[in-house]
């Protein structure tokens, strides 16, 4: 997948056993511990967002939105899983258009914003260098759980990508590669089945 160029458990050590733990001394984090009636019968939960719109962005100098298959498959993918893609665009590997651009998405109201492209270890891969600092917060996991299913498929060259998300204002802005095959991976394996739950806890 040419990532971007574009490229247990364990015993306590103190010996204790189970049965020195009380029940009710540990609590759950929000995300973690849902009661069963927070969940509907399809596996999805009561805070999920529903109808999220995307908007993504297709960063590139060599690309147009009408030879854009990493994009295409993006879209696709979140299509598929019932979400709506508001808007397209796509723009030069240039960090302050990058960031422009996805203002502009986030000022015109979508949910979500995917970009494709720019993520990698080449001097103008630039795009997570430009849109980091839009962060409120980071989604670490995203990008832990893309490379970790990279190395999957490409072995340790998954190490090149830089591959993020993060938290701006109530949206989410994730960071794809430009390949197809890493376009694919993190949008049909995480982003797409994934964001409506993650929207809903951003927006709880």
């Amino acid at each position: 997948m040419g990532h971007d160029h574009d490229e247990t458990t364990g015993h306590d050590e103190a010996g204790h056993s189970h049965g020195e733990h009380e029940h009710g001394e540990h609590e759950h984090d929000s995300d973690h511990g849902q009661s069963h009636a927070e969940h509907t019968h399809d596996g999805h939960h009561a805070h999920d967002a529903e109808g999220v719109e995307i908007g993504v962005l297709t960063v590139s100098t060599s690309r147009t939105l009408d030879d854009d298959p990493a994009g295409d498959i993006i879209a696709a993918a979140c299509e598929d899983a019932g979400h709506e893609i508001a808007e397209r665009r796509l723009v030069a590997d240039e960090m302050d258009a990058i960031e422009d651009a996805v203002a502009a998405l986030l000022d015109d109201g979508v949910d979500v914003v995917l970009t494709t492209g720019g993520t990698g270890l080449t001097p103008d891969d630039v795009t997570v260098d430009a849109i980091e600092p839009l962060f409120d917060r980071p989604v670490p996991g995203f990008g832990e759980l893309f490379r970790w299913l990279s190395y999957e498929e490409v072995g340790p060259m998954a190490m090149a990508s830089r591959a993020t998300a993060g938290v701006v204002d109530d949206r989410l802005v994730f960071c794809l590669p430009g390949s197809e095959n890493a376009a694919r991976t993190g949008a049909e394996k995480l982003v797409a089945p994934a964001v409506g739950h993650l929207l809903g806890l951003v927006r709880r």
